[in-house]
């Protein structure tokens, strides 16, 4: 059984031009689909259910659902692409959502303490049964994200050359056997790395950054790994906060991408 969606990607043969493209696609089945998704469930939130709505300690806006997805309060402007809303929107395709959730323009919480007051309110427990029985459609979001996400960061890369260099490397990444899963996820935790907002000190730690930092070792997984690790790294590094408490965490994230699931490759 098709989950309903195929993710198709423009590939030029080495130096090709766009009358060599031709079409290569990821399909999903329910089940690799519904994998992909519990595993980034257990990545963001450790698969528990009072997981999918939180707000962690250091940060200003909560997260939710299995992609933990931003959403900030009333007159907050952060960095960070805010995707909670996009969610929504997403799920109101298939979903009725609660009243209080459809109206609400932002997160009703103004703090941390204030969200945590309310974690058993019936607004919560809405909240918390919506995310839990739409594991499919939030996996459907985040992997569409995935689908945008090359041509995206092909367009705002200034030569030829560095467009090159980041299609080649995203398809060695996704004809591995957890590639895909690889992908999904970073731009999942990471984003696209386009945004000039997710910066600090002017280096960003998205997807983008990583392809361009990788090599063509012959080992595409563990090259993305190393690539990953040292753009976190650098964003620690760069950080006006300390971050260091985070990648502890960000690391072992990375080491799921190195085991070998039955999961989809690029066919």
């Amino acid at each position: 059984m098709r989950l309903g969606l195929a993710i198709f990607f423009i590939f030029f043969f080495a130096w090709g031009t766009p009358t060599d493209a031709a079409y290569a696609s990821i399909q999903l089945t329910q089940d690799e689909a519904l994998s992909i998704g519990h595993r980034i469930w257990r990545n963001e939130g450790a698969g528990k259910v009072e997981n999918l709505t939180v707000w962690n300690e250091g940060e200003d806006f909560p997260s939710f659902g299995i992609g933990h997805f931003i959403w900030y309060p009333t007159g907050y402007d952060g960095p960070f692409i805010e995707s909670f809303p996009a969610l929504l929107r997403h799920l109101e395709k298939t979903t009725e959502l609660p009243d209080w959730l459809a109206a609400a323009a932002a997160a009703p919480w103004a703090s941390r303490k204030e969200f945590y007051a309310a974690v058993g309110s019936a607004e919560m427990e809405s909240l918390r049964s919506l995310l839990q029985r739409t594991i499919p459609q939030q996996t459907a979001f985040i992997i569409e994200r995935l689908e945008g996400a090359l041509p995206k960061m092909l367009h705002s890369l200034p030569s030829q050359a560095r467009r090159d260099r980041v299609e080649r490397q995203f398809y060695r990444v996704a004809r591995q056997p957890s590639g895909v899963y690889a992908l999904i996820d970073y731009v999942n935790f990471k984003g696209e790395g386009t945004s000039p907002n997710e910066r600090y000190k002017g280096e960003g730690w998205g997807l983008l950054q990583v392809l361009e930092e990788m090599s063509f070792e012959e080992d595409a997984m563990k090259e993305f790994v190393r690539a990953a690790d040292f753009v976190l790294t650098r964003r620690v590094q760069n950080a006006e906060r300390d971050e260091t408490r985070w990648l502890p965490g960000w690391r072992n994230r990375l080491r799921t991408y190195l085991e070998s699931p039955q999961s989809p490759v690029l066919r």
